[in-house]
């Protein structure tokens, strides 16, 4: 049996059960072949048209845990597409290659595409796969160093660079400084090489200080999530940009727009829920006071950008407190930005009260949004199994009151 044959006979079985039962075979490059499988098998969910795709070579573990999915690589791709005015732009660089995900949906958009990579297995990989999809033509492969590839190149369309965020002892980085290579001592060297610059950083930085660490050539911000987790922040920088332009929240195809005055005009107006429209009336509320139907949780992206009076504002919505990233509202908003559920009941953190509001459950999907405890601590308190069609958000009022709001997910068409 060969090696290829190894793989497509065990591709869907268990690989550390099969690291222990396979026969030793000569013919069979085990190492290989479990390193081949084990990529697949990620490749199905993360980059299902490479995983589709015959005698694509898959990276160690590592390689394919840091590179971008392919919603997020085709994100990138569009990007580029629009930045540079769509059509075929001249030229592209991609300074740290990795995998190679990144480079090889965005290089179908670039007459020239050079892929730079320290690690010379990873080079080797790279012109096997791009052979594999024929995209070798006008592609190149280089083994070198960003830095050194950057003080001799020809000026660039676009420059992607995506620096290591692991240091020498394999620890995670996160600061841009503390990145491989760094692009705030690049900064100067990148502008006078690309026409463009797309500078992929980890989506724990916070992006205003991002933007602040780079300097005023930074002109659009790109937050990028997927499955409701921030997977990515995206900076373009150019020097004809003078000052950041647009923040852009991406999730799947939905993307919120905004510019940083609009945010600034949405804080400075924004307004709060009175605690008294949040509950059902129950006797201490009037008869006639009209509570909010629906509540709404902004995705990722836009948790992270944290704009959420702007969403309020642009949706017709109220914010429950400032620090609650929450929404309520009378109307239901066709294809928000996040999880809809309508307002089915709600309590305060009396013991009575709670102790009725929780009788008739026996599961709940629980999430807590400025509140003093966890989701398990409050879990056991109210001792609630996990999963089921109802969610309990736990919060604070802009009173300062703590409650717990009871709600049915809106199921819409995105």
């Amino acid at each position: 049996m060969t090696t290829e044959e190894f793989i497509a006979l065990h591709r869907n079985d268990d690989t550390k059960k099969l690291a222990l039962t396979a026969r030793h075979d000569d013919n069979v490059d085990m190492d290989f072949a479990l390193t081949q499988i084990d990529g697949w098998q990620r490749a199905k969910t993360k980059l299902p048209q490479w995983a589709a795709t015959t005698g694509v070579v898959y990276p160690p573990h590592l390689s394919m845990e840091q590179c971008s999915s392919e919603c997020t690589a085709t994100y990138k791709a569009a990007l580029a597409q629009r930045l540079t005015n769509g059509g075929k732009a001249t030229s592209l660089t991609d300074l740290t290659g990795g995998f190679g995900v990144d480079f090889s949906f965005m290089a179908k958009g670039f007459e020239r595409a050079c892929y730079v990579e320290r690690n010379s297995a990873l080079c080797d990989i790279a012109r096997h796969n791009l052979k594999v999809m024929h995209m070798d033509r006008h592609t190149a492969v280089m083994n070198a160093q960003a830095e050194e590839v950057l003080q001799t190149m020809e000026r660039q369309t676009m420059i992607f660079i995506d620096p290591a965020r692991r240091n020498s002892n394999g620890g995670r980085t996160f600061a841009i400084a503390d990145c491989t290579p760094d692009v705030t001592q690049l900064r100067n060297l990148l502008l006078e090489k690309g026409e463009l610059v797309l500078v992929k950083l980890s989506p724990m930085l916070d992006w205003r200080k991002a933007v602040a660490d780079i300097g005023n050539c930074v002109g659009e911000v790109h937050i990028v999530a997927q499955e409701g987790e921030c997977k990515e922040l995206l900076l373009v920088l150019s020097e004809r940009f003078s000052k950041l332009e647009r923040i852009f929240c991406a999730n799947g195809q939905q993307v919120f727009e905004f510019t940083p005055e609009e945010a600034q005009d949405a804080e400075q107006h924004r307004r709060f829920a009175q605690e008294s429209r949040l509950l059902l009336p129950t006797g201490d509320v009037p008869q006639e006071e009209q509570r909010y139907q629906y509540l709404y949780e902004p995705d990722a992206s836009l948790m992270k950008a944290a704009c959420h009076a702007l969403v309020a504002q642009r949706y017709g919505l109220e914010e429950i407190a400032p620090n609650s990233h929450l929404l309520v509202g009378n109307i239901l908003v066709e294809h928000f930005p996040g999880r809809t559920f309508a307002l089915v009941d709600s309590t305060s953190m009396n013991k009575k009260a709670l102790k009725a509001f929780c009788a008739p459950l026996k599961q709940a999907n629980i999430s807590v949004r400025n509140f003093p405890l966890k989701v398990a601590e409050l879990r056991k308190k109210l001792q609630l199994a996990d999963g089921g069609d109802t969610y309990l958000f736990a919060t604070t009022l802009a009173n300062g009151k703590r409650v717990l709001l009871k709600g049915m997910k809106v199921r819409q068409e995105t």
